[in-house]
């Protein structure tokens, strides 16, 4: 059958800090099968995606693996998959930044985009967020929707604390909702908001969160300097470790 993914970047992807404890493995799942769900893409069960891991991985801890279910099935744009392909790629997991640079980036997301909020391998948008910011030397570009509201970089999502409070945007801003993310919440309090520039400029700090950083500082935003709450930076990743 042929490979959609290939023809349409009709797919999916997670990406995954191995080996994570059970409650974040089953995070990665459920996402990967509700995604495929509303896509309509054959998806394995957990067991089969569990096992098809740590075959691949022999193991091993320290590793970042990436598991794509590719959608097969005819040719024609509006045919719907009829089966599917899991391709695991993996590495070693280098050092990862405890702060980063960030900048605004000049693409927009629009706040209606069905597409943001599943992790497909339609990753364009992003990869042209993320290349815009590592040509300046960032790590990342910060992305504004068609209302300019917060929404989050090209791979992470934000998390803004003011005083005692942590605050993240709303899912409705036009975002895909992380695993880390949804973790954190489960053992949090973390507020969703639409927030503004103006409601981002008055934050404390700025973090951002996904599976292979965990949590990281927000030092800087183009040519301006930012406080990274320390105390608050290790409380949070304490909390992802437990």
């Amino acid at each position: 059958m042929p490979n959609r993914t290939l023809l349409f970047g009709e797919g999916l992807f997670e990406t995954i800090r191995w080996r994570p404890k059970e409650e974040k493995l089953k995070l990665h799942y459920q996402r990967l099968s509700s995604s495929a769900d509303y896509l309509g893409i054959p998806c394995p069960s957990y067991e089969e995606f569990k096992k098809a891991l740590e075959k691949a991985t022999l193991g091993c801890d320290e590793l970042y693996v990436k598991y794509l279910l590719i959608s097969k099935g005819k040719k024609a744009l509006t045919d719907r998959p009829e089966g599917y392909k899991g391709l695991i790629i993996k590495g070693i997991l280098g050092p990862q930044p405890e702060r980063v640079r960030l900048i605004f980036s000049s693409f927009r997301r629009h706040s209606s985009d069905p597409v943001c909020r599943h992790k497909t391998t339609s990753y364009l948008f992003n990869l042209m967020v993320k290349k815009e910011a590592k040509a300046k030397g960032m790590y990342d570009g910060l992305i504004l929707n068609e209302k300019e509201e917060l929404c989050e970089t090209s791979t992470a999502n934000l998390l803004l604390l003011k005083g005692s409070r942590l605050y993240t945007p709303a899912k409705e801003c036009g975002l895909l909702w992380g695993t880390t993310l949804e973790l954190l919440s489960k053992r949090m309090d973390i507020k969703e908001e639409r927030i503004k520039l103006r409601d981002m400029e008055k934050c404390d700090s700025i973090f951002v969160l996904n599976s292979l950083l965990l949590c990281s500082g927000v030092e800087g935003i183009g040519d301006e300097s930012r406080a990274v709450d320390g105390e608050a930076l290790r409380e949070i990743l304490k909390v992802l470790s437990q």
